[in-house]
């Protein structure tokens, strides 16, 4: 069972639903990701999703993308998202890390390579959003191989087919896009969500996340009563943004507080 799994199945049986935030590694400043890693998961982060920085994010929005480009300028690449995840490994073993970004950070780095160093850097799973299920078979059987969890993104306009092409190869926990755009875009329509669970649960056998959109903690709640998990980016990259250095780790601290208390009401 892997670390996602586990702690999806504990969530589970205490009748609660995972809290999932974003942060781009190295950013704000280059020597805050691990620390801030570390206070999201005290505060009540179940999963951590590191993003990996890349000069075109191209599903992302104004805000994420600003901290991909701070953190390329502050030369923050693959080795140094793997040597933060091993620094944070050497103070929780516990919380699983997802890595998620783009195909030319890996495909630079080398997918055998990868997803050896991953593995051996502590990392649980790996969101690509640029390797659809039907072009990275050979990558998800790599990570397969290696006890890790490929991950998949669904969205409103997937059709039963896609989504059960995904369920053949998807592990962990899907992550459904809950708008037709780029991360922190519009407004969230909970009722839209709420109607396209259950379609996705038809065919998806992993727990469901919901993220894009989701930015306090009335939308976080509502979220969590129709699926597994809630996942929180754009919005605590944006409070981040600018922050003190001594600043970063309470701040990303004190927003997952409020939204672990929010879904746990």
């Amino acid at each position: 069972m892997s670390r996602i799994e586990a702690t999806f199945a504990r969530l589970a049986q205490e009748g609660r639903k995972a809290l999932i935030p974003f942060v781009t590694t190295g950013d704000p400043y280059p020597e805050t990701t691990v620390e801030l890693m570390l206070a999201m998961a005290e505060a009540g982060a179940d999963v951590i999703e590191l993003g990996v920085p890349f000069s075109d994010p191209m599903a992302d929005g104004p805000v994420i993308q600003r901290a991909a480009e701070r953190a390329v300028r502050a030369g923050i690449g693959m080795p140094q998202v793997l040597a933060d995840v091993r620094r944070f490994r050497e103070s929780n073993q516990r919380t699983p890390v997802v890595l998620m970004g783009y195909a030319n950070p890996i495909e630079r780095y080398g997918q055998a390579r990868f997803v050896a160093d991953a593995k051996a850097a502590g990392v649980d799973g790996v969101l690509v959003v640029d390797y659809p299920p039907e072009e990275c078979e050979v990558f998800a059987g790599l990570m397969q191989s290696a006890d890790m969890d490929p991950i998949f993104l669904l969205a409103p306009t997937s059709t039963d087919e896609r989504m059960a092409r995904i369920a053949a190869v998807a592990r962990g926990y899907v992550y459904y896009v809950s708008l037709k755009g780029v991360t922190g875009a519009g407004h969230l329509d909970t009722a839209a969500v709420a109607a396209m669970i259950p379609r996705i649960r038809r065919h998806v056998s992993v727990p469901v996340g919901v993220g894009f959109g989701i930015r306090d903690a009335a939308t976080a709640r509502a979220v969590a009563d129709v699926s597994d998990a809630v996942v929180i980016g754009s919005r605590l990259v944006e409070l981040l943004e600018g922050q003190p250095r001594d600043n970063v780790a309470a701040t990303g601290a004190k927003f997952i507080r409020e939204i672990r208390a929010a879904l746990d009401a």
